[in-house]
């Protein structure tokens, strides 16, 4: 199995079924590793595909592979690639990287002068992203729209983040500014809009 048996595409609402599996294993995956997740509902998930602001992948035989979405904090001036997952059956073959690329491209297209934002306390993700072209910064660089760290609430280490006054945690904030950096890759072309 390689990467050129997966197709990725951003999600609609044909795709709203999948949003309890996505929900499930976000979880499931979140509490293997002992790490954090922001919880999301299906409905929230399925809202993400119906908005055309969800990346999904599926392998050619029809499985669900994998997902992610993208949420906008501060008024629109910066947007979070969220809720990556990858079905375990397809980890460890680039569909990770595929997807991030994929969510990126679709919120530098929606969102064009908004900095991309994340927070995460994966290796792989962190090297995705600096990939990518984000750079590791301090949580003062992010976003400070109480509702996006409200988010966080349901994570495990919300009580590190809070005792430092949302200064730092065990996640690595990372972004992507667009009025200092360019992608390297033509976004429309990325999203098959060329």
């Amino acid at each position: 199995m390689t990467i050129d048996d997966f197709e990725v595409s951003v999600a609609n609402e044909s795709h709203t079924s999948f949003a309890q599996a996505i929900c499930d294993e976000m979880a499931e995956s979140a509490k293997a590793r002992g790490t954090g997740i922001a919880r999301r509902t299906a409905e929230y998930v399925a809202g993400k595909m119906r908005d055309g602001k969800a990346v999904i992948a599926f392998h050619k035989d029809g499985r669900w592979a994998g997902f992610s979405y993208i949420e906008t904090w501060g008024h629109g001036e910066y947007v979070a690639n969220s809720g990556l997952i990858i079905n375990p059956e397809f980890r460890r073959l680039g569909l990770a990287k595929a997807i991030k690329t994929k969510t990126f491209a679709l919120s530098l297209y929606r969102y064009p002068k908004a900095k991309l934002f994340g927070l995460t306390t994966g290796l792989a993700v962190m090297k995705i992203n600096s990939g990518l072209g984000y750079v590791p910064v301090p949580f003062s660089e992010l976003t400070d729209d109480d509702s996006f760290w409200q988010g966080c609430q349901s994570c495990v280490n919300y009580p590190i983040l809070e005792s430092k006054q949302r200064k730092n945690c065990l996640c690595t904030g990372m972004i992507f500014d667009p009025a200092k950096q360019k992608p390297s890759f033509d976004i429309t072309e990325e999203l098959g809009l060329k």
